[in-house]
């Protein structure tokens, strides 16, 4: 294919804690996260090249993974991956299919690492192997958990002077905690200050039934300029509100798998997704629910669970290649923990950033913030 054929020798799994840099991280339904494992991989090859990749799942009350459940994953696929050439992505997504269904968590380090590893092997960034940046700089998105409605827009203030343009606010209160009422402030504090260009994301990850997100809707003042994310946790749900939310509805949790976002576009369920890493499974998949998101039209936000910077340099590569006017903005993971695992190669503007030009991810992994592997499977 290249000329040459390159195999997976070894790969070595580390597992990192990932304290969250803001105290405490609130979703809805009173779920709460102080810190984050990271199952982060590095894969060798016969000729030396190697490969990083990371899946940090966001504890085990947001989706269907946890670290535990990841870090088993990858020692069910890891062994059945030696000898396999890293740059033949497809190949090696059929071989993690045989192996073990479902657990995009797992699969996502590995699938990372070897596109990494293609990079590094071809001498060209991850970015133009999805099919090329755009060169235009995008938008770093914020990530402002649920709160008190004026700490909740200090941080937004916090975020902005430091360069953020788009912002993702947490609301889902329940009844007890204020409810639609707390969430109708959380909202309009945060919406406040907006500045020209500046998008928002109000991203309840699944924690309002139709009624609460009906009830919420009708206690927004007017002119508010903002999308609903995640409002729902079902398919029913979020198709019954879009008939009567005067807002854009972006999918997030629902939107884990091609088939996921197929239907969406077909049944007219949203108007963009949320596409993060390791909820699909990896850049392979993300790069078919980019397409899939590009050929219905929908915007879509590059983000991941939560993450280091081997997790914010695939969102920037897979961001890079999504066309602006669809791209709402890309999450900066690294800066909502206070682990450093690598330095990466960014561009950094006025107007947004951009991955480097640097081999495969542009990542400089530091392992000794790594430490040892927890475990290795060598041929």
């Amino acid at each position: 294919m290249y000329g040459w054929c390159v195999r997976i020798t070894r790969i070595a799994l580390y597992d990192v804690e990932l304290p969250y840099a803001h105290g405490v991280y609130r979703l809805s339904g009173g779920r709460t996260y102080r810190s984050f494992r990271a199952a982060i991989v590095r894969l060798t090859c016969d000729d030396g090249t190697e490969g990083w990749g990371e899946s940090t799942p966001f504890g085990s009350t947001y989706v269907a993974a946890h670290p535990a459940g990841t870090r088993a994953g990858i020692a069910l696929l890891a062994p059945e991956l030696l000898g396999a050439d890293p740059r033949r992505v497809e190949r090696v997504g059929d071989v993690m299919d045989r192996t073990l269904a479902g657990h995009a968590d797992a699969r996502t380090a590995l699938d990372v690492a070897c596109w990494d590893a293609f990079g590094r092997s071809v001498g060209l960034p991850v970015a133009d192997l999805l099919g090329g940046s755009t060169g235009v700089p995008m938008a770093p998105t914020s990530s402002i958990g649920a709160g008190d409605p004026e700490e909740m827009r200090a941080q937004v203030a916090e975020h902005r002077a430091r360069g953020y343009r788009a912002h993702s606010v947490k609301i889902g209160a329940l009844d007890a905690e204020g409810g639609p009422g707390l969430d109708a402030e959380r909202i309009t504090a945060s919406l406040a200050d907006r500045r020209p260009g500046e998008t928002f994301l109000v991203d309840a990850n699944g924690g309002l039934l139709t009624e609460t997100a009906l009830r919420l809707i009708a206690l927004l003042p007017p002119g508010l300029d903002l999308a609903l994310e995640a409002p729902c946790a079902s398919w029913r749900e979020t198709a019954s509100l879009r008939r009567r939310c005067p807002y854009p509805i972006v999918v997030d949790e629902l939107a884990a798998s091609d088939a996921d976002v197929a239907f969406l576009a077909g049944g007219d369920v949203a108007d963009g997704i949320n596409l993060k890493i390791s909820k699909a499974g990896g850049l392979t998949p993300g790069r078919r629910h980019r397409d899939l998101a590009r050929a219905a039209g929908l915007t879509v936000s590059v983000q991941d669970t939560v993450g280091s910077s081997l997790s914010y340099a695939a969102i920037l590569h897979l961001g890079a290649t999504v066309p602006p006017r669809l791209l709402r903005g890309v999450l900066n993971s690294e800066d909502m923990v206070t682990t450093r695992v690598a330095t990466l190669d960014t561009v950094v503007t006025d107007d947004g950033v951009l991955p480097g030009s640097s081999p495969g991810l542009g990542a400089n992994v530091d392992e000794e913030v790594l430490g040892e592997p927890v475990a290795v499977w060598s041929d």
